[in-house]
């Protein structure tokens, strides 16, 4: 019962969050991944604003280098809920010479997505950005504030922040400025697996065990892609995997699981001692890795 308490306050806080939103902001958008916390943000969204569909736009900033499951859950997902899509490439940031393709053992367009997510903010003026970022995954997620002002270069300065005391949010911003905003902030993995359980969300089927081609390196399980360096001597196998986070396949490893249902995925996450971005590879670069990133305008 405890349990069943405290995800329906986390629903109802969410909730208010996206009202809030609509409320003070006149442009807002949900950056869309495909991954499970953006599924989960466009079901709060719906309970939000039920019977109205969602009132504003998905955008997902597509590097590219994506799990085929990924985009065609996607796209089927837009369809079946006439939602409105937009996406834009790193690809086209790389061939404007915004951006240069990385090279070598580690490279990734992870970090090329932050050129991409600030031209599509200035194209279409957004004023607040809605992402599924929880303040459980990451130190420097766990600095930001629900409401979280960007200045007019799309920069986080994480000694400017704004407090919100009894769930006061402040949108108010500057010409120039944008918000982004985090409804289940406070919501932990276990909190996402339990919720899409109990609403019987679909999610993509990389998110349950199955057979992949992979290797190994630095301890972790890699995808083995055409988008993904491999160096001769790693050995290509067979593997029952599955993914705890999605983001594209040169930053996401793998874990060793044989869970292929929500609850046994649940169990799994219940027992496990490691963080799920233990599997994002872009996050082992530094200790300050995602802190930097966030300075630089990713979401």
């Amino acid at each position: 019962m405890s349990t069943i308490l405290k995800t329906n306050a986390l629903e109802s806080e969410a909730i208010y969050i996206f009202r809030e939103v609509i409320s003070q902001f006149d442009k807002p958008v949900l950056l869309f991944s495909g991954g499970k916390d953006s599924i989960t943000l466009v079901r709060l969204a719906q309970k939000a604003f039920f019977p109205a569909k969602i009132p504003f736009p998905l955008l997902h900033v597509d590097t590219g280098h994506n799990f085929p499951e990924t985009i065609e859950f996607r796209d089927r997902l837009v369809k079946e809920l006439g939602l409105e899509l937009i996406v834009r490439n790193v690809q086209d940031a790389i061939d404007e010479g915004k951006v240069v393709e990385e090279t070598g053992k580690y490279s990734s367009r992870n970090s090329l997505q932050t050129t991409t997510l600030l031209d599509a903010i200035e194209e279409f003026k957004f004023d607040a950005c809605i992402g599924g970022a929880r303040r459980d995954e990451e130190k420097a997620r766990a600095k930001e504030r629900i409401f979280s002002v960007r200045d007019d270069f799309g920069q986080w300065d994480e000694k400017n922040q704004r407090p919100e005391l009894f769930d006061l949010l402040n949108g108010k911003i500057e010409n120039g400025q944008n918000v982004r905003v985090f409804p289940i902030s406070n919501w932990t993995e276990l909190d996402v697996w339990s919720y899409i359980e109990q609403e019987q969300i679909e999610i993509p089927s990389i998110y349950f065990s199955h057979k992949r081609k992979v290797f190994l390196r630095d301890g972790m399980i890699w995808s083995h892609s055409p988008f993904v360096y491999q160096e001769e001597d790693e050995e290509i196998e067979e593997r029952i995997v599955r993914f705890r986070t999605v983001g594209d396949m040169s930053c996401t490893a793998a874990v060793d699981s044989y869970a292929a249902t929500i609850s046994e995925v649940v169990g799994e996450i219940r027992l496990s001692t490691i963080s799920e971005r233990g599997a994002r590879i872009d996050d082992k670069r530094s200790e300050a890795a995602m802190e930097k990133r966030k300075q630089q305008g990713y979401f």
